[in-house]
């Protein structure tokens, strides 16, 4: 299966607006260690958060190994535009993973794509203030019809 671009092609993907509890950049290699270290202490939490399940991923912590060829799928994607990941930092320590935020074609196609996001557990206050931050951001700045964080049809 050939995986198509989420996008049309003359459009170019913004970047989540920062605010002072959010940093964004497109998830990737360079987020490697940061990056299993936050979801891989926080699968419970992820696996309670709207738009993920027990089910799914996360299962298990990965090896650094497999964490980075993830990474680099993640970016991958980005660059073609196929889905899109951004790491979540903390701004005032830029190397802390606060958590991600995808955006991905809708699993049903009753939408265009499908948002979700989490935060490691130890920031779980700040789930809905994530939510919060992009879903205007969703609305106003991407061309698609957004399902977020698990919304029904």
């Amino acid at each position: 299966m050939t995986l198509q671009p989420l996008l049309p092609a003359e459009f170019v993907a913004p970047d989540p607006p920062d605010n002072p509890q959010f940093q964004f950049r497109p998830l990737g290699p360079e987020h490697n260690a940061a990056d299993l270290e936050a979801w891989s202490s926080s699968i419970e939490h992820i696996q309670a958060t709207p738009g993920f399940s027990p089910d799914g991923w996360p299962q298990r912590p990965y090896t650094l190994t497999e964490n980075l060829a993830d990474l680099q799928q993640h970016r991958d994607h980005h660059d073609r535009g196929i889905d899109f990941a951004w790491t979540v930092l903390d701004p005032t320590e830029p190397a802390v993973v606060i958590g991600c935020v995808y955006l991905t074609p809708h699993p049903t196609g009753v939408a265009d794509a499908a948002a979700s996001s989490w935060v490691r557990a130890d920031r779980a206050a700040l789930d809905d203030e994530l939510r919060e931050h992009l879903r205007p951001w969703f609305t106003h700045q991407w061309p698609l019809n957004i399902r977020y964080d698990g919304d029904q049809a």
